[in-house]
């Protein structure tokens, strides 16, 4: 579904991706960890056009993205998770979900409505849908993202770290709608730091750092034995 060859990123003179190759398959629950500054964030950007690559090549379903079709490529296969959230303060939490569904898939307003609320009762808020986000708590917040993501119907889900503006008590409400997910044929890429969610959703985990991939596998592989020093110098921190 999602292929990254050689894939390098700057910012003027700070290379942050240094050579990425990456298949995710059709259906895969691919959580990426690491720490901050490794280059999760800027990766799961590129993969879904937000950032332009400086070298190499990303590739969505068998189409290169460009600078041309990038945009046209997020809209028609990948839905996005923000750490912030970003709703619309001045819509209405179903108004934030109808919006994008009219605008660019071109659905009629019952439609894009009806399956709107169908997320919202997946995500346990169909009774917020006509409240404004600012009346919402944070987890509520992220949990109505969720649901947009959704409501646009694309066979891709990105998550870029969804619950580390949470407070404590509302990430595991956020997690338990993500696991659920986990369970449908839905392709999701997970940047997190939530292990106990990688160990039970993901196929595959990778560890980043220094903008490079240093080691992948199994839940199983990283939990039990990592191979590299960095990946168990990382872990034995962010497990204890």
């Amino acid at each position: 579904m999602i292929q990254l060859t050689n894939v390098h990123k700057s910012f003027g003179d700070l290379e942050v991706l240094k050579g990425i190759n990456l298949t995710v398959e059709k259906g895969e629950k691919l959580v990426i960890i690491g720490p901050s500054g490794s280059g999760k964030s800027t990766m799961i950007r590129c993969m879904n056009g937000l950032e332009s690559v400086t070298s190499g090549e990303v590739s969505i379903d068998g189409h290169t993205m460009t600078q041309k079709n990038r945009a046209a490529l997020n809209r028609q296969y990948s839905s996005m998770v923000f750490q912030q959230f970003n709703l619309y303060p001045h819509l209405t939490v179903l108004e934030n979900l109808t919006l994008a569904p009219v605008r660019l898939k071109h659905m009629s307003k019952a439609d894009a409505t009806e399956l709107a609320m169908t997320n919202l009762k997946r995500v346990g808020l169909a009774h917020k849908a006509h409240v404004y986000p600012a009346t919402l708590s944070g987890g509520q917040q992220q949990r109505i993202a969720i649901a947009r993501s959704l409501t646009m119907k694309n066979p891709v889900i990105y998550f870029d770290e969804p619950t580390s503006a949470l407070d404590p008590e509302m990430v595991q409400e956020v997690l338990d709608i993500m696991t659920e997910l986990g369970k449908e044929a839905i392709t999701m890429v997970v940047v997190t730091h939530e292990m106990g969610f990688a160990r039970e959703v993901a196929d595959r985990v990778i560890f980043c750092d220094g903008g490079q991939i240093v080691e992948e596998g199994t839940p199983e592989h990283f939990f039990t034995c990592p191979e590299q020093e960095r990946t168990r110098a990382f872990l034995s921190r962010i497990l204890h």
